[in-house]
């Protein structure tokens, strides 16, 4: 008689907590590749070790053991081809009670497993059963994968820690952005599974793609490319001109999870709108989902070299920053993500492994597509710009020179200097286990005016120069010091009080023109309007410094600001025949949101939670809105009010019942929106206890 299965039991708890996915679901199988689970078939007969019990895993279109798609596996062994790939295994468990047909095995996943969702099916005497499926990610807790990550606390930070920070603003005025990644929500599984399955590589070449997510190198480039839309059926529209009127703002996202909602649930139609903070957040949720550590990075005075020079050309002329046309720029901040792993690919002996740049802002193509990455940290700190991918590109952002201009009003252009240590500034990510921003410029370049720097930089303007040549012309020198100080803060609904200073290191006077400018400017470089011109004659003798106070009122910047991120004030001073600049580029303080629990805070209990906003303006704030969202604390993911008017010093509450889902410290985010301050955020950390 046939020894049939009669029943499965996949442990779904036991093997979801040892596989550290217990946080996404106890309703299906989600194991790490490299490290066994349990497997439990009831016989309907006493089993012995000498049974036939062949079990079988496939994955994706034709699965083939040379493609590392399908393995079949057990008793009796059987005969692979020389070209398989990734080979599953088990043996019995000793849980296993054999004499009453109790088989339990012990089922591993191989270490070069393709990541995906895999068929699993048992054949006894010839009979075969399907047993049901499992989902298999890579294990940054196994020191034979490639992103294996030695330190207990990193891991926590970047593959299991569902919330974090996002840094934006200027180098001078860094501001902290909460965000929800939520990469173990239910249906994250299916979410970022389909993620893989959309891209351009999969319709081409099923089986091909499905082979190679074996290869985190491959799914971190795949995955680059499907958050933007820009060539496929990608998450994210990418949208820099303020007109989001038949989308979202991307300043009103504050969660990964509600955009790749909206992308599933609307059939893989791209979500409207995003920018490069929002693009990275999304990376990092479905890059720690697969379990490739991953951490958000912002990169301050980001340029974006479009022609591979090295360099970015920076034009004024009388009214401050020039809108000549140009595809190259100086971004505020730039916002990539950092995905840790091996790259056997470069086979330099290792010197390139561990963190990687991956962009999955659509700025330029890599091989065809709108990608980018990843590029070792190690080969920009190095200048290898020979190294795959994208090395140049990334190096340019964190340490190109700018070469800045002065058109005169015939059009002509003269150079006034190259500005060799702007760019690249605090580049700047989450702590590990605190909210603290940490700064890692120095993995990306030596410190700006060292020797060492500036021998790094030729080197990899000669590596990426075809005519392979590349060095700094002599600067004159500057014989007039200029610097803009804050006298105050910078509050948005108050007056903006600074100061410009002048400091002589010539022998002689000189008879000056000073043209400041104040102008409101997008976050990636490009001016909005002018907010301030002013001009004034200044004699500045031999060792002197002279003063001159710049006032912005509040109603002169006001309208500029909903839709802009900072105000940038320059200041350009010129005698007979030499210019001196200088500026500055700060975003405003915005006022506070306030948050509070109402009582005890209990997984599946009601809780209450207040939100208050506080108009501390001297006029009505028109179109107000509120919203909050908090991983595992509401379902829906957004909470909001209804549209108001908001008068002066009058409040705006929000009071939240919710059901909290997921024990352990959780973050708040509460965003107010008006027509005068836009997208104004705060946080607020609530316990939740068993």
């Amino acid at each position: 008689m046939v020894n049939r299965i009669n029943k499965v039991d996949f442990h779904y708890v036991a093997n979801n907590a040892a596989h550290r996915t217990i946080e996404i679901t106890t309703k299906q199988l989600i194991v790490r590749r490299g490290q066994p689970f349990l497997l439990t078939l009831e016989m309907l007969q006493s089993f012995s070790v000498g049974d036939t019990l062949l079990l079988t895993v496939e994955t994706g279109p034709a699965p083939l053991e040379r493609h590392g798609t399908r393995s079949q596996f057990g008793n009796p062994s059987p005969k692979y081809p020389r070209d398989a790939k990734a080979v599953w295994k088990y043996e019995i468990d000793r849980r296993a009670v054999l004499e009453r047909g109790i088989v339990a095995l012990s089922v591993t996943p191989p270490i070069d497993a393709p990541v995906g969702k895999y068929s699993l099916s048992a054949m006894t005497h010839g009979e075969t059963k399907n047993l049901g499926t499992l989902v298999v990610l890579f294990n940054p807790w196994c020191s034979d994968d490639w992103m294996y990550l030695p330190d207990d606390r990193e891991r926590q930070e970047y593959v299991m820690n569902e919330e974090g920070t996002v840094y934006t603003g200027t180098s001078d005025c860094i501001s902290s952005l909460p965000w929800i990644f939520g990469q173990f929500e239910e249906e994250m599984v299916d979410i970022c599974l389909k993620i893989l399955d959309a891209n351009l590589k999969h319709r081409k070449d099923p089986a091909g793609d499905t082979s190679a997510r074996c290869n985190p190198i491959y799914v971190s480039r795949v995955i680059s490319a499907m958050v933007n839309s820009n060539d496929d059926q990608g998450v994210l529209v990418g949208r820099w001109d303020g007109n989001y009127s038949d989308g979202c703002s991307p300043t009103y996202w504050t969660s990964s999870v509600s955009i790749l909602q909206r992308w599933f649930q609307n059939c893989c139609s791209p979500v409207k709108y995003g920018q490069s903070w929002v693009f990275a957040a999304i990376m990092c949720t479905v890059m720690r989902f697969f379990g490739i550590p991953c951490r958000v990075v912002t990169n301050f005075q980001s340029a974006h070299d479009s022609n591979n020079s090295l360099t970015i050309d920076e034009y004024y002329d009388d009214y401050g920053v020039s809108s000549k046309e140009t595809s190259e720029s100086v971004w505020n901040f730039h916002v990539w993500v950092e995905g840790w792993m091996k790259r056997p690919d470069l086979m330099k002996g290792g010197i390139y492994d561990g963190w990687q740049v991956l962009d999955p802002t659509p700025q330029e193509k890599s091989e065809g597509v709108f990608c980018c990455g990843p590029a070792p940290v190690n080969a920009i700190l190095r200048g290898d710009t020979d190294v795959k991918y994208d090395v140049p590109f990334v190096y340019a952002e964190v340490n190109a020179d700018i070469v800045k201009w002065m058109i005169s009003p015939d059009g002509s252009k003269k150079k006034m200097y190259t500005d060799t240590r702007s760019v690249g500034q605090k580049i700047s990510t989450k702590a590990v286990g605190s909210w603290k921003r940490v700064d890692i410029t120095d993995s990306y370049k030596h410190k700006e005016g060292t020797s060492a720097e500036r021998a790094i930089f030729h080197r990899a303007v000669r590596m990426n120069s075809k005519e392979g040549h590349g060095c700094d012309i002599e600067e004159a020198p500057q014989y007039v010091e200029m610097r803009i100080e804050q006298e105050t803060k910078v509050i948005n609904g108050q007056d903006i009080k600074l100061r410009l200073k002048l400091s002589s290191k010539d022998h002689t006077s000189k008879e000056m023109t000073i043209r400041i400018n104040a102008q409101a400017m997008r976050y990636y470089g490009k001016m909005a309007g002018n907010i301030l011109n002013k001009v004034q004659l200044v004699t500045l003798l031999s060792g002197q410094d002279v003063t001159i106070p710049i006032q912005i009122p509040f109603a002169t910047y006001s309208k500029y600001m909903v839709n802009c991120d900072s105000i940038k004030v320059s200041a350009v001073a010129s005698d007979s025949d030499e210019y001196y600049q200088t500026e500055t580029n700060f975003t405003l303080e915005q006022p506070v949101i306030s948050m509070k629990a109402l009582g005890p805070i209990q997984v599946d209990r009601e809780m209450t939670l207040q939100v208050e906003f506080t108009n501390s303006l001297n006029e009505k704030l028109r179109n107000c809105s509120l919203t909050v969202n908090g991983c595992g604390l509401f379902k829906p993911a957004y909470v909001g009010s209804e549209m108001y008017d908001l008068n002066p010093k009058a409040k705006l509450q929000l009071t939240i019942i919710t059901t909290p889902y997921k024990v352990g410290p959780k973050t708040v985010v509460a965003n107010f929106s008006c027509c005068t301050f836009r997208d104004t955020k705060s946080t607020y950390i609530v316990e939740v206890k068993p």
